[in-house]
Parts: C-alpha cells; sequence; structure tokens
C-alpha cells in the first residue's frame, strides 16, 4: 500500500501502495491558503492503475498543486510519478509502504539483513543507512542448492548484465547470522524467497543450522489484494505474507512472528500524519506569520482517498480524527452502496469527484 500526500496536506500511497501527501497551502492561488486539512491517495486503483492514469487522476491532482507541471527509492517514485500524472511531486511527498523501515536504523544500521521483493530492495535498505544489506537473491545464491528448482527456472529477475553478485560474498554468509529480513515489496519467485525465508527464520538466521530463536521480519505491507492493470484484482504483499506463514507454522513448532507496516495498521496513518505536519510546518510559516500565529496546527480534516475498503477505510476508520474516508469504485471496491463491513464517509466514482467534494467542502466553492 502506497500513499500520496499533500497539505492541503497531500498524502498518497503507491503500489507502491504507497501513498502521496498534499497539504492545504499547496493549492492554487485562486484558493485561500489554510493549513488545516491534508489529503492522502493510495495510489494504485485510486490514481494509477498499471501505469496508467485513471478517474481524472492527473486533472485532480492539477486542482491540488500550484502548478500542472512502489521497490525504488522515494526519489525516483517521485520523479516517475510527477511524468506520469504531469505534477511536480516531491520526495518528502511520497509516503511508500517500505518508508517506515528508516526508523528501525538504530536497531540493525551494522547488522546484516537481507531484503526481498521487485525493483531494487537492496538499494532501498541502503539509501535509508542500512550498511550491510543482501539482496534474499544474491545471499540464496551463495548457498548451494539451497533453491532444489533453481536449475528448472528458464527466467532471471534481472538481466544478466544488470547484475552484480560478487563471486565470493562481501560479508561471511557462512558463519554470521541474519539478524532480520525485510520484505520490502511483492516478491518476484514466491517458491524460492518462501524457502530461503522459512530457512533463515527457524535456525535463527543461519540456514542449515539448527532451530533457534526467529529474527525479526518486517513487510512493508499487508494488502492481500489490489488493483493494476488487469481487470480483477491481483494478489499483493498480504497473500504472500499469508503463505509463508501457513507453511512455517506448519513445519516450524512456533508460529510466525512478524511486523507488517502496511495499512490498515494505523502507524502508517500516523506516520503520514506526522510527513504532513513537517510539511505543513514549512509550507505554512507565512501563512502562520501573517496571521500572527507561529509553528504548525492540527489538521481539522485529513482526507483518506482509497479503493480498498478492508485497507485504506479500515485503517482510517481505526485511526479517528481526523480522519475522513472516502471510497473509489475504480479498484477493489466495485459495489454500487457503500461497504457493508467497512463502510466509509462518502463513496464516489473517481478521485477526481473526490477532490471536487473537498475543494467544496472546505472552500465553499
Amino acid at each position: 500500500m502506497r500513499f500520496h500526500a499533500t497539505t492541503i496536506s497531500r498524502v498518497s500511497q503507491l503500489k507502491n501502495r504507497a501513498p502521496v501527501l498534499f497539504q492545504s497551502s499547496q493549492l492554487r492561488s485562486n484558493h485561500q491558503k489554510r493549513c488545516n486539512f491534508g489529503i492522502a491517495f493510495d495510489i494504485d486503483g485510486v490514481i494509477l492503475r498499471g501505469r496508467v492514469p485513471t478517474g481524472g487522476s492527473p486533472q485532480a491532482l492539477r486542482r491540488l498543486y500550484g502548478d500542472s507541471g512502489g521497490g525504488v527509492p522515494e526519489t525516483k517514485r517521485a520523479k516517475e510519478l510527477s511524468e506520469l500524472l504531469g505534477v511536480n511531486i516531491l520526495p518528502s511527498q511520497v509516503v511508500q509502504g517500505h518508508s517506515p523501515f528508516r526508523n528501525l536504523l538504530k536497531k540493525f544500521e551494522n547488522e546484516l539483513i537481507i531484503a526481498t521483493g521487485k525493483g531494487n530492495p537492496a538499494l532501498v535498505m541502503s539509501e535509508y543507512g542500512f550498511k550491510k544489506v543482501l539482496s534474499l537473491e544474491e545471499y540464496a545464491s551463495y548457498f548451494e542448492s539451497i533453491d532444489p528448482v533453481s536449475q528448472y527456472k528458464r527466467w532471471t529477475t534481472a538481466p544478466v548484465s544488470d547484475r552484480k553478485t560478487p563471486a565470493v560474498p562481501r560479508y561471511d554468509v557462512f558463519s554470521e547470522r541474519i539478524k532480520a529480513a525485510f520484505v520490502v515489496s511483492d516478491p518476484v519467485d514466491w517458491g524460492r524467497d518462501i524457502q530461503v525465508l522459512c530457512d533463515i527464520l527457524r535456525s535463527g538466521g543461519l540456514p542449515g543450522d539448527a532451530n533457534r530463536n526467529q529474527p525479526p521480519l518486517y513487510f512493508a505491507a499487508d494488502d492481500l489484494e489490489y488493483q493494476a492493470a488487469f481487470p480483477s484484482e491481483r494478489l499483493g504483499l498480504g497473500a504472500f505474507r499469508i503463505a509463508l506463514e501457513s507453511i512455517f507454522n506448519i513445519i516450524n513448532p512456533k508460529g510466525l512472528e512478524y511486523v507488517s507496516y502496511g495499512k490498515p495498521n494505523p502507524f502508517v496513518f500516523k506516520n503520514a500524519e506526522a510527513i504532513l505536519s513537517q510539511l505543513q510546518s514549512s509550507s505554512c510559516i507565512d501563512h502562520s506569520e501573517n496571521n500572527g500565529v507561529s509553528g504548525s496546527h492540527p489538521f481539522e480534516t485529513l482526507y483518506m482517498i482509497g479503493d480498498n475498503p478492508s485497507v485504506d477505510v479500515k485503517g482510517a476508520r481505526q485511526s479517528g480524527h481526523p480522519w475522513f474516508s472516502i471510497l473509489t469504485r475504480t479498484g477493489v471496491f466495485r459495489g454500487k452502496d457503500n461497504h457493508a463491513e467497512f463502510p466509509a464517509n462518502l463513496v464516489v466514482d473517481t478521485v477526481e469527484e473526490a477532490v471536487d467534494y473537498i475543494l467544496r467542502r472546505e472552500y465553499n466553492s
């Protein structure tokens, strides 16, 4: 699950299921500047389907920005979104599912960790400051026969020219234990990744060793399904977690222990609110000074625009005030009426309708 945020503060999440954040002070000049509300957009199924904008998302975002001009780093994702949507999105406005992993740097900065998922998960973790990180693909390559069906795989996860796996491991992987495992984005090779993760987690971080205490395991998201370019929903990171957990709990005497930072975890919404507050502090300084008020202001409303009731709406409802959930029919949700189990505050057809509602509600225009 990914966010994009704006102040309006804007927040949206990409599938990278990451959000983009928007804040009210970033609105076009024909609106009086306000700093008391923000918007968080889910990306997949709300702003994009695959790599194609949907639901009038470019027009909606242009109404929010002062100009009309998910396993990758925020800088790259912001550039990618800017090109796809025709608006200037800053890295600070992109909150990806794996963004909270930064908060674990103090604990694992100098420890050997592995990262898995599509894209370049090891690069993502390295850019967060982790000093000793290996991709699961590279790590597995050092253990002969750890993936017993690898010889039958006629596909690769990356072009051979892009692979830089050294012949000799950079770290002593045969004696140094993995201290933590991070699932940064959707794994490409589920079979291999489940096998190797089970080996690492059962052995206390050293495949082939006797059963020991499980090292920490972190997931960037936990959504079962998400809306991509294909007409029906695709299995997400939550599905991979269920598969791993089901197998691990059968072959290991103790159940799988893990932490998922994805929606609907309230941490995601608190983190988005904190980032929006930072955007608010910088972008609303002139507004505050002109009104004789110093510092940032509490948000009266934070809008969560999503397409998945069990993820976006549930998370907003659990987080409580000041979150206001808006459910679109452009992705996972297609119902005529509101969702029965996780009803949103508002149901609309498209993100453009959602933004129109917000602007009318906030500015009476």
